[in-house]
């Protein structure tokens, strides 16, 4: 087994776990990103100053309840949310179709972000065409993913702190001419946008990566460093990253902020658009492989290295977004965005109200084991999936992928209450390295 497979496949053992700082940083880099200003500015070319603020705090706490549940059991299980999957309400074989989502998703959209970052790049700087810059682009952020966690959590060091103060530079330039209380006081400047409308973009927005919190969170040494790194990661991120972008579609009375914050010509332009990508795109690639690890052992009862899946992932990606193929998905990726949120309401409502499986996982993690068995499907865990995406899809009041989460979770409950345990099958992964 490779030294850097990072547990792909059983429980983070103690001892090799983080500081919740080391895990919070990365978090913080996950929501801190373009992405976030692109979202901010949104909202703020359709927005007050405040409603922004109050769409912000409403949607983040939402995020932040969903967050904190799925990473307490990432951390107490020592697990990734596919393998976590197979006893938290989906069984050995919904837990592969949890990770070929996950895999479809977050290795689709590191492929896309990778073309923003290229195209990004050519524009700024010129050179090489786009073709080579993005197969530059995704070769770096493979090469960081490829040695796991320890090396991300150092790029996060790194990274981090420079994204914030090279776009803090470019920002206080663009913010330098106007007044802050005017630009606090000033009405929306594009058509007007509801509150429901922004909560929904706020909590939307980053419900991924709420459902693909236990990959992180595992590396935490328990439920307090969880909570302590979702409030300061996430907050920070939101209010301090979303409420610049707000800010900017005020002075700029657009909301195409990411083009005035890139504005800088040559280097700083240059180093903000690779700090940005990089901080995030890696946790894309990193988290598509550790889904994909686990669908094909239980598919096809193979190992598969997770340094050989970020390899696969990461060459695949580069290579369609290198000629340009990724644009033609961004449809079916959001699809895939908007089935996924109910997988985390089953997931709490198995883990924490349910509790079919917690007898097993706690005498297997008592000796840092995989329990024995797990159930093979659970089709109460499938409807509920299928109802919870319904809901979100159909329903015409509040937040789609929060709706979804919700109804899955009543849901599951309410069958789990009077559904027999399902019949279990000898799992592989116990002796898994």
């Amino acid at each position: 087994m490779s030294e850097h497979d990072d547990f792909s496949l059983r429980r983070v053992p103690p001892d090799r776990r983080y500081s919740w700082v080391s895990v919070a940083l990365q978090r913080f880099g996950q929501v801190s990103s373009f992405h976030q200003f692109l979202l901010g500015a949104v909202l703020g070319f359709g927005m007050t100053f405040w409603d922004a603020v109050l769409a912000i705090t409403v949607g983040s706490v939402l995020l932040e309840g969903i967050t904190i549940l799925m990473g307490i059991a990432g951390t107490r299980e020592g697990l990734s949310t596919s393998v976590l999957a197979r006893w938290a309400g989906f069984g050995r074989r919904g837990s592969a179709l949890v990770g070929l989502l996950m895999t479809l998703s977050l290795a689709g959209w590191f492929g896309v972000q990778n073309d923003v970052f290229a195209q990004g790049l050519h524009a700024l700087v010129g050179g090489p065409p786009v073709w080579v810059w993005a197969l530059g682009g995704g070769a770096l952020v493979t090469a960081i993913v490829l040695f796991g966690f320890h090396a991300m959590a150092w790029t996060a060091y790194l990274t981090v702190p420079a994204f914030l103060a090279l776009a803090g530079f470019s920002i206080a330039g663009a913010l330098g001419d106007h007044s802050l209380a005017s630009l606090v006081s000033d009405p929306p400047p594009g058509p007007p946008m509801s509150l429901a409308q922004g909560t929904t973009l706020v909590a939307g927005a980053f419900i991924m990566g709420a459902v693909m919190t236990p990959d992180m969170t595992r590396f935490n040494r328990g439920a307090a460093d969880v909570v302590k790194q979702t409030l300061v990661g996430i907050t920070l991120g939101q209010y301090l990253i979303g409420l610049v972008g707000v800010l900017l579609a005020h002075a700029a009375r657009s909301a195409d902020v990411v083009g005035i914050i890139t504005s800088s010509s040559g280097v700083l332009g240059t180093l903000i658009m690779v700090t940005a990508i990089v901080k995030i795109n890696d946790w894309n690639l990193y988290s598509s492989t550790l889904g994909l690890v686990n669908t094909v052992e239980v598919l096809f009862s193979r190992r598969l290295d997770r340094t050989t899946a970020t390899l696969l992932l990461g060459g695949l990606g580069s290579l369609l977004s290198a000629v340009g193929i990724l644009d033609h998905f961004t449809t079916f990726l959001t699809w895939i965005g908007i089935v996924t949120p109910p997988v985390a309401g089953v997931v709490i409502a198995e883990y924490f109200v349910v509790r079919r499986w917690r007898a097993d996982l706690d005498a297997s993690r008592a000796v840092g084991e995989l329990p024995a068995t797990a159930p093979n499907w659970v089709p109460s865990a499938l409807w509920c999936w299928v109802a919870g995406a319904a809901v979100g899809i159909s329903v015409p009041f509040g937040i789609p992928t929060v709706n979804s989460i919700l109804a899955a979770f009543a849901l599951y409950v309410l069958l789990g209450i009077r559904t027999n345990r399902p019949a279990s099958a000898p799992t592989a992964s116990r002796a898994a390295g």
